[in-house]
């Protein structure tokens, strides 16, 4: 039989993170479960200015650095595996991944989001070849070329911002008039000499041989197409999309109560199923940020505790 840990936590960004540092200095048997690389989105970012107490020039990468460390300092166990089958309804949680088999009193689910595609023709292929999710970890590969950013909330203008530092211009691609970024993020945008907007657009098609070298991008009032070449001399160019998340939660349907596909928690984390609580993206919330996915996983925990001491 595999070890019965105090609280396993499904997902490693700051939500799961916090939730095991939090775990780990309670002494509970924690055990930290991540499919991929620790951090989730929030290592995408190349600059964090709001997380209170961050330190100066923080970065998402370095955040979660310090965040992994403190959970480690603390006992909290890590496994790279994904959870692909799950019984939540015993007093035993058990989880079943690719790798193994995990039991615990009590599971966190802390799975996060992923981007959401443009959905056309050639994104697939062209991913990896001019097509990025990440500007902090491609922007440098598009240094003095032009690239181009889809979407027009914060975090599209905030990475489009970030990619002035290495493209001779950026374009932000959106199918609204305006865009729906903060205001101080939009100020910053206009202001920037580098930045072009293409209003009430979409991107409809990518293509090229081997890299991308040309995109078909529709008016969505006029419905003209136009088809945006690489410069000859580049040869390709960079698009970078930013279009929003959606919750690594489908293997949770059915097993706990969700909403548009986010976790239904109460305010202490806790799901409708005993013994099992959410914390950061993939729950139901109105502020999805690396300070709330933090406070999430950090009661979490906490509740997690108290469950383990009522019920032994």
């Amino acid at each position: 039989m595999s070890k019965l840990y105090d609280v396993i936590i499904i997902g490693g960004g700051p939500a799961g993170l916090s939730a095991g540092l939090y775990a780990g200095r309670a002494r509970l048997a924690t055990l930290l479960v991540e499919k991929d690389k620790e951090g989730g989105q929030i290592v995408q970012t190349a600059e964090i200015e709001n997380y209170p107490g961050g330190l100066t020039e923080e970065s998402g990468p370095t955040l979660i650095d310090r965040m992994s460390i403190q959970a480690n300092k603390f006992g909290v166990e890590k496994v790279k595996d994904t959870i692909e089958d799950m019984d939540l309804t015993g007093k035993e949680k058990l989880l079943v991944g690719k790798l193994g088999t995990y039991r615990a009193k009590t599971i966190i689910i802390a799975a996060g989001a992923s981007p959401v595609k443009i959905g056309c023709p050639g994104e697939k292929e062209f991913t990896g070849k001019g097509v990025s999710y990440c500007a902090t970890c491609d922007a440098a590969f598009f240094e003095d070329f032009e690239v181009y950013v889809v979407g027009g909330g914060d975090s599209a203008v905030e990475e489009a911002l970030y990619l002035t530092k290495f493209a001779r211009k950026v374009t932000i691609i959106h199918r609204r008039d305006q865009l729906r970024a903060a205001k101080s993020i939009q100020e910053k945008a206009f202001a920037n000499e580098k930045i072009e907007f293409l209003w009430n657009s979409v991107v409809k098609e990518l293509k090229g041989e081997g890299l991308l070298e040309s995109m078909v991008v529709e008016n969505v009032k006029t419905k003209e197409l136009t088809e945006i070449q690489a410069d000859k001399e580049d040869g390709t160019f960079g698009v970078f999309v930013f279009i929003g998340f959606k919750p690594a939660s489908s293997i949770f349907e059915g097993k706990v109560g969700m909403e548009n596909g986010y976790i239904v928690t109460d305010p202490d984390m806790r799901t409708n199923v005993e013994g099992v609580f959410a914390a950061g993206d993939i729950r139901v919330k109105s502020l999805r940020q690396v300070v709330t996915a933090a406070a999430d996983g950090a009661i979490a925990a906490v509740q997690a505790g108290k469950y383990i001491e009522e019920k032994e």
